[in-house]
């Protein structure tokens, strides 16, 4: 990442308690931006992600829709609709009696680019024509 000039803080929650914490150890290492990992515990607390993010002033992106609809500035990543229907296409091909070791893994079919413009206009953030047009989804 030097390369790029890029430095990299990684400030792992792994309980809700570290969440409020984050945001101002973020400011004290002076990020310029978040990737929010989403699990179980991040995808319950969203919204407060949100918030938190906008009152610090860091665009925050993540990889599942839901966290973009819910305030992030975006999303890159698996279309989770798509991922539940290839799973449910796995489980009837597993109860009609195929071993499961003789299947293949799959990687996601489909990504998704969601963009929250209203995120954007509040932390000042002009986003490209060229990134709209490629969005799936655009919040307004």
């Amino acid at each position: 990442m030097q390369k790029l000039g890029i430095t990299v803080a990684y400030l792992p929650i792994r309980e809700v308690a570290e969440i409020d914490k984050a945001f101002p150890a973020m400011q004290q290492e002076r990020c310029d931006a978040v990737v929010i990992f989403p699990d179980y515990t991040l995808f319950l607390n969203r919204e407060r992600l949100a918030r938190l993010a906008i009152e610090a002033r860091l665009p925050a992106i993540s990889g599942w829709a839901s966290f973009a609809e819910s305030g992030l500035l975006l999303n890159y990543g698996p279309n989770l609709r798509d991922i539940y229907r290839d799973l449910a296409r796995y489980v009837n091909r597993i109860l009609r009696g195929a071993r499961t070791e003789d299947l293949p893994v799959e990687l996601p079919r489909t990504v998704e680019l969601v963009v929250n413009a209203r995120t954007a206009r509040i932390l000042g953030i002009k986003i490209p024509l060229a990134i709209l047009a490629r969005a799936d989804q655009v919040i307004e």
